[in-house]
């Protein structure tokens, strides 16, 4: 396996920009996830990093070798796709051992390969079985193992558990993390669904508008959001936003919103007044007859062990994560207390995340973070 080294990689079509100045490292053996929506740029960056399309500007290495300019076959790679693109005349030992025959492998070789490779994946039992006859799941299983009996390099992946039903999905994270777990393979993986990126990554880079907005671990991404987006985006229900007025002095650690005085961590630099916005995931929200930020039931969402309640404030709609034995109505009236230590604080105006004692502890790993870090 190797180390994946991107700088400064863009892509233009046109006077489009897919991809704008993108730099990040994908260490050895990690398992590396590219998440964000639709047309935001990570598919076209996968496809430069295989040699399926070439850069505008920036370098690509793979291992420490220039392979900016070389063609997919001379870069030592695995591509899994969101389709399983699998030989429907073959049985699942022949679609599996095709990329070694094609390599003009011997046959007991191949046959010894394969076998492993069927055997990692539990699909050895249907080595004889033709492929149009699988399940979703053991198809993308075939699938993954050509692309591992080659031992490559690098996996890379575009969604592909992108056509399965929620259960072989679900399925399918747990066994992809497991494998990789296994095999310490260094994979690159694309996806728009946060709970695969959180429940597999080692590092993520959430990329909008052909740029990456933060890059880090699942934990950092979610509990220090580097952007507005990053900590829409991120979270189910995604983090609340409450507006409030006015400058941040260096060394704060209170604000008012709605009239009512927040304490938050301490401000770690000098902000001029702008409209600014303060972010509460919901978890962090619990309620506080004493608390003089206040808001009416809207609804609720009964999800067994928790609840999610939807609160109306003078600032908009908030979603509080609380214990599902609260009982509450719409219209009650509740205060809302908010864990201090756990806030987020944004400049509306750019989107940036305000640096504040929650970020003491951020470990850099050597990624551009677009947005992040402009301005």
């Amino acid at each position: 396996m190797a180390e994946i080294r991107v700088e400064h990689l863009r892509k233009a079509f046109g006077d489009f920009v897919a991809v704008q100045d993108s730099s990040f490292v994908v260490g050895d053996g990690e398992f590396f996830v590219m998440l964000g929506p639709s047309g935001c740029g990570k598919t076209t960056t996968l496809r430069m990093i295989a040699g399926l399309e070439l850069p505008t500007g920036g370098k690509i290495l793979l291992g420490g070798e220039d392979v900016t300019m070389r063609r997919a076959r001379e870069r030592d790679i695995a591509f899994v796709f969101q389709l399983f693109a699998l030989y429907p005349h073959m049985n699942v030992r022949k679609n599996i051992g095709f990329p070694l025959l094609a390599q003009g492998m011997p046959g007991i070789e191949i046959r010894q390969r394969v076998e492993e490779t069927a055997k990692l994946l539990r699909i050895d039992h249907l080595l004889n079985k033709s492929v149009s006859g699988l399940s979703g799941g053991d198809r993308q299983r075939v699938a993954l193992g050509r692309a591992i009996v080659r031992r490559p390099k690098c996996f890379l992946m575009d969604e592909p558990l992108g056509t399965l039903d929620t259960e072989f999905r679900d399925l399918m994270v747990h066994e992809l993390r497991e494998l990789h777990n296994r095999i310490h393979a260094t994979t690159v993986y694309v996806t728009h669904d946060q709970m695969e990126a959180m429940s597999m990554a080692d590092k993520i880079a959430v990329m909008n508008h052909g740029v990456i907005e933060q890059f880090g671990t699942p934990r950092e991404i979610y509990d220090r959001p580097a952007t507005m987006f990053v900590a829409d985006f991120i979270g189910s229900p995604p983090m609340n936003f409450l507006g409030f007025g006015g400058g941040l002095s260096k060394g704060a650690s209170e604000i008012v919103v709605q009239g009512a005085k927040v304490a938050v961590p301490e401000v770690r630099e000098d902000i001029a007044p702008a409209d600014m916005a303060l972010g509460i995931r919901p978890e962090h929200i619990r309620f506080d007859d004493g608390s003089k930020l206040r808001g009416a039931i809207y609804g609720t969402e009964y999800l067994g062990t928790t609840q999610i309640v939807a609160v109306e404030t003078s600032g908009g709609i908030i979603k509080a994560r609380v214990p599902a034995e609260i009982r509450l109505n719409p219209g009650d009236q509740v205060g809302l207390a908010l864990s201090s230590t756990r806030l987020s604080l944004f400049e509306k105006g750019s989107g940036r995340a305000v640096r504040t004692a929650i970020h003491d502890t951020v470990i850099h790993h050597g990624a551009s973070q677009g947005r992040a870090h402009r301005g």
